[in-house]
Parts: C-alpha cells; sequence; structure tokens
C-alpha cells in the first residue's frame, strides 16, 4: 500500500476509515468555570493506491494511519512465510 501525504484545509472533521469525529468536553478553570470545548480528531490527508491499481485520496485519522502501516507489514511478512 503506498500512502502519500498531503497538506491542506479539511472540512469534515471526520476519518473516513473509522468514522472517528470530535468529542465535546468542558474547559475547566480553577474558579470551576465550565466552557465546551471540542477535541479534533489527528487527521491527515493521504492517498492510498488501490489493488486495482487506482488512487484515491482520504482523510484518516494518525492513529488509523499507524493501524493501516502495521497491517500492511504483518500482510507482507505472511507473504514472505508462505
Amino acid at each position: 500500500m503506498n500512502i502519500i501525504y498531503y497538506k491542506g484545509i479539511i472540512m469534515a472533521r471526520r476519518c473516513d476509515v473509522t468514522g472517528k469525529g470530535p468529542l465535546v468536553g468542558n474547559n475547566v478553570s480553577h474558579a470551576n468555570n465550565k466552557t465546551k470545548r471540542r477535541q479534533l480528531p489527528n487527521l491527515r490527508s493521504v492517498k492510498i493506491t488501490l489493488e486495482d491499481g487506482t488512487t484515491k485520496r482520504i482523510k484518516v485519522a494518525a492513529s488509523t494511519l499507524r493501524t493501516m502501516k502495521k497491517k500492511a507489514a504483518e500482510a507482507t511478512a505472511e507473504t514472505a512465510e508462505a
């Protein structure tokens, strides 16, 4: 799997693979005042090469990207053993 990184504005803050999106929480001050805040996922725009040779650009969370790389490495190791 070939992955190319792109910089740019990401409109929808949702991972295309896992569906991870923003979480809502509170900023809590010393005086215990609470204001709403959003915790956004760490999204990366990547270009992947599919099995049929076509490329597709998707938005992926960084944790998902690590998992994708790990699974690709495991698949490569399995084919090397066979």
